[in-house]
């Protein structure tokens, strides 16, 4: 061969190069290796800590649960309809989840939070909650306390005249929050649904 057609130790390198780059794109998209699913609340201004009331009447902190996962439901005991059966979904996905995967479902918290402080004493919200499960921790505080937390998670509530100063109903955003180990959201759990569906989404996030 005519020395001027030799290939170039540097051009065979090049080429070499060329192809293992192009096999390794290959391989990778046979594989399936394609970037991680974004949280679709992450770097949402959503959630913050505050100190509310458990049903013993102690304070509970959303600090008390950090490390874990939580999951926040905002409504009202005296609800006719929407909240238990947004609740009632939310537990059901929580615990078919717990079944299919029980280590990570002990690190995860759900929390169901008032907005009606004049009438959901600390003992109504823990009956209320007790009715879920054992697993649902309810939470009330003063209409000071419930304002405050509201505004940090972004969810609107207004109450209804009645016919009497006990027989109202209350307006309120209908979100279930799926909060990370480090308090920050994640996603919104389709309690709207179905507990299937808030078991597939828990599978999705908690690992």
């Amino acid at each position: 061969m005519p020395r001027h057609l030799a290939p170039r130790p540097l051009q065979n390198r090049s080429i070499l190069l060329t192809l293992a780059s192009a096999l390794a794109f290959a391989l990778s998209a046979c594989s399936g290796n394609a970037p991680a699913e974004r949280p679709p609340l992450e770097g949402a201004a959503i959630g913050g800590d505050f100190t509310l009331t458990g049903k013993d009447g102690k304070a509970v902190r959303y600090a008390d649960f950090a490390g874990r996962y939580r999951v926040i439901y905002f409504g009202y005991t005296f609800c006719p309809d929407v909240c238990p059966l947004d609740v009632q979904h939310l537990m059901q996905g929580f615990h078919a989840f717990a079944k299919d995967k029980p280590e990570l479902a002990t690190r995860v918290v759900p929390l169901f939070i008032t907005v009606d402080p004049a009438r959901d004493t600390p003992e109504n919200v823990g009956k209320f909650a007790a009715n879920f499960g054992p697993e649902l921790v309810g939470l009330t505080g003063s209409p000071e306390q419930i304002a405050k937390v509201a505004k940090a998670f972004a969810v609107y509530y207004q109450k209804r005249d009645g016919t009497s100063p006990d027989a109202y109903l209350m307006d309120h955003s209908r979100a279930a929050y799926l909060m990370g180990p480090d308090g920050k959201p994640i996603a919104l759990l389709p309690a709207e649904q179905d507990g299937k569906a808030v078991a597939a989404e828990l599978a999705k996030w908690v690992r």
